[in-house]
């Protein structure tokens, strides 16, 4: 008879807590530090807790921060892009998709900085580079709903403009001296003039 290993349902509750403490502080220390002083044991010793308890929890800087980009892009309204890809008019939901992803990349410092970090982190840009396709193939659903008796080149040329249009490197160089709304509402302009070229709209 194999033996079940029981789990402390308090035990468990206790190492999620101090799993959202060390994501927390590692968030804390992207927004207020430079990358290079981004370590394990600055975050272990942020969040109050052995060096051993974060690798614990997360096997790897990279893992870590992997972690910190999810916890941000739940915190950040990601949840709500279902609701934008649901919506009756794929063009509104195209917007509604900007908006959310506009509401993202300024809600927190800590998203920009790990943006930031790719460039010298290749298993962070492979990690993050990963979750941005889920943005393309959101895009390519809905550039398909809104001409989908386009040629299929134009098409994929549309999916790619509007996946660099709504990236977090465009936000960042159109964000200066503009407010978030301001940035959003000209990134939405941009993209409606690639679905209006591909539906054919003037």
């Amino acid at each position: 008879m194999t033996s079940r290993r029981y789990v402390s349902p308090v035990r468990a509750a206790g190492a999620e807590e101090k799993r959202g403490q060390v994501v927390a502080a590692a968030a804390r220390l992207l927004r207020e530090g430079a990358m290079a002083d981004f370590s394990m044991e600055a975050v272990a010793k942020l969040a109050g807790v052995t060096r051993l308890t974060v690798y614990r929890q997360f096997a790897s800087r990279r893992g870590l921060l992997e972690a910190v980009f999810d916890d941000r892009a739940e915190a950040g309204g990601l949840h709500d892009i279902p609701r934008a890809m649901a919506m009756a008019d794929p063009r509104a939901g195209l917007a509604s998709l900007i908006g959310i992803f506009c509401t993202f990349w300024s809600g927190d410092e800590a998203v920009g900085r790990l943006n930031e970090a790719m460039a010298g982190d290749p298993e962070l840009a492979q990690a993050i580079a990963e979750r941005n396709e889920r943005r393309r193939r959101t895009v390519a659903a809905l550039v398909g709903r809104i001409a989908p008796d386009a040629d299929a080149d134009r098409r994929r040329d549309a999916v790619d403009l509007l996946f660099g249009l709504t990236s977090y490197a465009m936000f960042g160089q159109l964000r200066p001296g503009r407010r978030p709304d301001e940035t959003a509402g000209l990134i939405t302009s941009a993209c409606m003039l690639v679905v209006d070229g591909l539906s054919g709209r003037e």
